[in-house]
């Protein structure tokens, strides 16, 4: 069974930094890209960044680029999003999510359409 489990969130001041992690286990982490994704109650749900399988490639939305990394670390089977300089507006679920199909597309690693199996969320929570 696949699954994906965030964890890390939790309430911080603005400026401040935060790692989220995301477990994946049910299939062979090297062959899928893994999404981070999050969203507010009442808006639509962001594509932040992902990452394809074995590295090759990552992408950020424009809004978190050079706040927002993400890294991976195979022998965990874990994927990284570390935010740094967090902002009130970073406020959001955070959601790491799963393609449907072994391989990457740069045109729809951002698009939520992409991604078949999402994990539970993570909240973030930036006061000011």
């Amino acid at each position: 069974e696949v699954q994906l489990v965030e964890s890390g969130g939790g309430l911080v001041q603005a400026g401040e930094s935060l790692t989220l992690s995301c477990l994946a286990s049910g299939f062979t982490f090297d062959d899928y890209p893994i999404g981070w994704f999050r969203q507010v109650p009442g808006k639509q749900r962001e594509g932040i960044a992902c990452i394809s399988n074995r590295d090759t490639a990552i992408y950020y939305t424009d809004s978190v680029k050079g706040r927002f990394t993400v890294s991976s670390d195979s022998a965990k089977s874990t994927v990284y999003l570390q935010i740094s300089s967090l902002k009130p507006e970073d406020t959001a679920v955070y959601y790491c999510a799963r393609t449907y199909m072994p391989y990457f597309r740069a045109d729809y690693c951002l698009s939520g359409i992409w991604y078949d199996y999402w994990g539970q969320g993570t909240q973030v929570t930036v006061s000011s």
